[in-house]
């Protein structure tokens, strides 16, 4: 036992050398990075880089999935409450002044590349010409007309959307909405075999642009706080922040989740709320909220143990996931952010860049730092509140007429007779916009849709309905061409137009 105790001792020790010598060469790469850097991007470059040591120096301390499964309990009854109950209690007098201390922020980081798009993802329209920032500031504008208030839209840019976001900007310049704006982190991204940045200089244009990455929706917090404009908010009496992804159109503003922050049924403030919703088949690969050492824990997919996947995606023991949309107490942002307090899961996400270099980038979750917050609380609302567009196949969902648009919001249709949204899975021929707008001479009745899959080379002309289940699958080397006007119910097309009743 002695020796096996000594070994186990060189072992770590020798662990430990290894890791400090990782960091020391990690700080002279990142100081010859620094030293390339203009006087004018000096400052935010440095805290750049220095947001990245801590999280570097963390991930080289890490070991495996970060949560033991034995510790994972099921959340207290009252820690996560039902959207029913909190609607119930309906709305004082005084909403106007409840709402004049909310601030709107989105997440518009992302590109929208995954459905073949240049530039911002949030710039990509999505109904009537309308692109999810036109909805956003329609939503707000309609909020701050109807009640006299003051609403600001806060936008989290990443360097890869700010210059093309800030352009687009000028159109609303006359809209009823102060729009402001903040850029998340650059980090490097590190070569997956020696653990250096493969960046030589600050730069990101050119060359460089694959050595730069934003690192997840969890550097909200440092970001946020480093651009002043948090405390500015504060400074404007803003107290509440309501955070959501700009692609999720259901993400809109709820004056009775708002009025149970401001005025607590039982006196005491939560800091933090996270909206769940629950899973269906399409959703087990969600975060879920779970009680870890007498906290609410947001556990990822990443975090949990190999033995344990199975376990984690399955819908009765875990019946919930993390819709991204989140409410914040701004006094408590500034707080932790300057103790340094706000603890977030590491997500190592592996690349292959296009010259088949693999490296890895740190990312941070915004919702894992729920643990950080003093009394939060998860509040499970209708499905209707999580309407992410990832894909084509959840554009032609909005596209359809199960939903209308008013003043922002998409509303599902009340001709609808049962309130889930029908499974769609479009083929590959459909994956970029314009391949997948040449597809549809005009969107399809979906009203009374169940489940559609098309896959191959398929259009659809004018006014058709889907109606039921349908499949369409044209065969290599065939085309489909639904004619104008056709109702599918129940049906299986295939190959060379046969049609088969489902």
């Amino acid at each position: 036992d002695f020796s096996k105790a000594m070994s186990q001792a060189g072992t770590s020790q020798f662990q430990e050398v290894i890791r400090q010598e990782l960091e020391y060469s990690m700080k002279v790469e990142l100081d010859k990075i620094l030293a390339t850097a203009h006087s004018n991007e000096l400052e935010h470059t440095k805290k750049d880089l220095e947001g990245f040591k801590k999280l570097f120096h963390r991930f080289l301390q890490e070991k495996g999935p970060s949560v033991d499964w034995g510790k994972i309990q099921r959340p207290p009854e009252d820690s996560i409450q039902p959207y029913e109950k909190i609607k119930a209690r309906g709305l004082p007098d005084n909403i106007a002044s409840v709402l004049n201390k909310l601030v709107v922020v989105k997440l518009n980081g992302g590109l929208g590349t995954s459905m073949g798009c240049k530039g911002p993802k949030s710039l990509i329209g999505v109904r009537n010409e309308n692109t999810f920032l036109d909805l956003t500031v329609q939503q707000i504008e309609h909020l701050n007309k109807s009640y006299n208030t003051d609403v600001p839209l806060v936008l989290m840019n990443s360097f890869n959307t700010d210059d093309d976001t800030k352009k687009i900007l000028q159109k609303y310049s006359h809209s009823r909405v102060k729009i402001y704006t903040f850029n998340q982190s650059r980090y490097p991204r590190i070569n997956k075999e020696t653990l250096l940045p493969i960046a030589k200089d600050v730069s990101y244009s050119g060359e460089n642009t694959e050595c730069w990455y934003p690192p997840g929706h969890g550097d909200i917090y440092a970001s946020f706080y480093n651009s002043g404009l948090l405390d500015n908010l504060i400074g404007e009496g803003k107290e509440y922040i309501f955070v959501s992804n700009i692609d999720n159109l259901g993400a809109t503003v709820d004056l009775y989740i708002l009025n149970h922050l401001m005025n607590p049924p039982n006196g005491k403030r939560c800091e933090f709320v996270m909206e769940v919703t629950n899973k269906t088949r399409a959703d087990v690969k969600g975060g879920t909220l779970t009680q870890y050492e007498n906290k609410l824990r947001l556990v990822e997919i990443a975090q949990v143990p190999r033995a344990h996947v199975d376990e984690f995606k399955s819908v009765s023991k875990f019946k919930i996931f993390n819709t991204n949309n989140l409410w914040i107490a701004l006094s408590a942002i500034k707080r932790l952010q300057e103790k340094n307090a706000i603890d977030m899961e590491i997500i190592v996400n592996p690349k292959t860049l296009d010259g088949g270099l693999n490296v890895i980038q740190l990312e941070t979750a915004v919702g894992a730092a729920i643990k950080s917050f003093e009394n939060s609380l998860g509040i499970n609302v209708p499905r209707s509140r999580f309407l992410p567009v990832k894909t084509t196949s959840d554009l032609l969902l909005v596209m359809s007429n199960l939903y209308s648009l008013n003043a922002g919001s998409l509303t599902m249709s009340e001709k609808r007779e049962f309130p889930t949204v029908p499974l769609v899975k479009l083929g590959s021929s459909f994956t970029k916009v314009q391949d997948y707008l040449r597809r549809f001479e005009s969107i399809p009745d979906m009203l009374e849709l169940d489940h559609l899959t098309v896959s191959g080379d398929v259009t659809f002309g004018k006014n058709v309905s889907l109606k039921g289940t349908v499949i369409i699958i044209a065969n290599h080397g065939d085309r489909i061409d639904i004619p104008a006007g056709a109702v599918l119910e129940n049906k299986i097309v295939s190959g060379n137009l046969r049609i088969l009743d489902h």
